[in-house]
């Protein structure tokens, strides 16, 4: 216990002592030793780095993971070296909520056959999400925390002991300093020519063994200041070694980053080609599902108009009563592309922007970047076009073209 108590005084003196120092510093009473411009700035790009890197790193959580409540709990398993424990993502409930609902529905009715599809589709979605939150977690979080918590860390230790020994060598300089213009100050009164005939004559010989004091303690102070000069010399070529290790941090991140762009470029990929294929899958069946609810109800054909206006509209393949001047194959909802003729105006060139497979004979199967001409009939589904090719004709998705004037 009595060791203690004495560190911990002494602990506190050296605490008050460099607190003082600090001030005096501050107030330009006492001398600091400077650092040469180039590690200057090595410790402002340090600073930035850490700083920047700090803020890149929170907002790629936010990211990854929008749920506040669920970055707090991440964080707090991390901490009890606990494994995080695995989480819905919310297209897979989305999903979870879609098939449950087209049980209930009716899996063979047509909302229910969508609710179906779309929900695979969402579940597909929300499997691709957490590979990429994986994906991202590993290849580019990571990186970042073991900069701030392992790399950082070391930096700010060997930075405060460098702080630490510029204090102690500020603290000798001022000490020897001191030392020497007492030495001066006694000397100057030793070389006084002493007075025998008054009655103290002993001054003369005080003046003379405090000069030789004086001499002894700015040779200490002499030895102590190259003493805590190497030690200084030592820390600050420690420090600046760390800190030209940041050049070698920011290649990492930089090959990080790229990790995390192919990532994240790859997710946006697969739930682009998810998306396009539910677009055909519902394109396909949306039309059998019309024609499945119209013959289901009779009353329907016989409806006046207005009551068909009111029902919701359906982006499908069209199934239209008779046209004039088309043929009956095409109200029926199956095209015969040799038995449509083009209008005599509306026809428009368009570039195609995507692969297209025809999933029938009806459709045309197209290239991306070709030219085709295309134009609608009267009662078509406004998301597709017929499309010509040379002799070849069909139905084509809107959202496949790019239409030219």
């Amino acid at each position: 216990m009595e060791f203690n108590v004495k560190k911990l005084a002494s602990d506190a003196g050296v605490f008050f002592s460099r607190a003082m120092q600090f001030t005096e510093e501050k107030l330009g009473q006492a001398e600091k030793t400077e650092l040469d411009a180039h590690f200057e700035n090595l410790l402002a790009r340090a600073d930035c780095t850490k700083n920047w890197t700090e803020k890149i790193l929170r907002q790629t959580e936010v990211l990854l993971q929008p749920n506040p409540s669920a970055r707090v709990e991440e964080f707090l398993y991390e901490k009890l070296d606990r494994k995080v424990p695995s989480r819905v993502t919310n297209g897979e409930l989305l999903a979870q909520y879609m098939t449950e609902a087209a049980n209930d529905f009716g899996p063979g009715t047509p909302y229910g056959k969508t609710l179906i599809k779309v929900g695979e589709t969402q579940r597909r979605l929300g499997a691709a999400e957490r590979e990429f939150i994986r994906s991202a977690s590993i290849s580019f979080l990571t990186p970042l925390r073991n900069f701030l918590e392992g790399d950082w860390r070391t930096i700010s230790k060997e930075r405060r002991i460098l702080q630490n020994r510029r204090l102690d060598l500020d603290a000798c300089k001022a000490r020897l300093k001191k030392a020497k213009a007492a030495e001066a100050k006694a000397a100057c009164e030793g070389d006084a020519v002493p007075d025998f005939q008054e009655t103290r004559p002993r001054n003369y010989v005080l003046s003379a063994s405090a000069s030789a004091l004086w001499s002894d303690e700015v040779e200490k102070a002499e030895h102590e200041l190259r003493l805590t000069q190497t030690e200084f010399d030592r820390q600050a070529e420690v420090t600046r070694l760390l800190l030209e290790g940041i050049s070698s941090t920011h290649v990492n991140h930089l090959r990080c980053l790229h990790e995390f762009v192919e990532s994240q470029t790859n997710y946006y990929a697969q739930c682009y080609q998810f998306m396009l294929d539910l677009q055909k899958q519902l394109g396909r069946f949306s039309g059998t599902f019309v024609g499945n609810a119209e013959s289901a109800s009779p009353a329907a054909a016989t409806s006046p108009p207005v009551a068909a206006a009111t029902l919701p509209a359906v982006p499908t393949i069209p199934v239209v009563p008779t046209i004039v001047g088309v043929p009956n194959t095409v109200a029926e909802g199956v095209l015969n592309p040799n038995e449509v003729k083009p209008p005599a105006s509306g026809t428009r060139r368009a570039r195609v922007l995507y692969d297209y497979e025809a999933a029938d004979s009806t459709e045309l199967a197209l290239l991306a970047d070709e030219m085709i001409t295309v134009y609608s009939l009267p009662g078509m589904d406004p998301d597709w076009l017929i499309g010509e090719r040379g002799n070849q004709k069909g139905k084509v998705p809107v959202t496949y073209l790019e239409l030219l004037s």
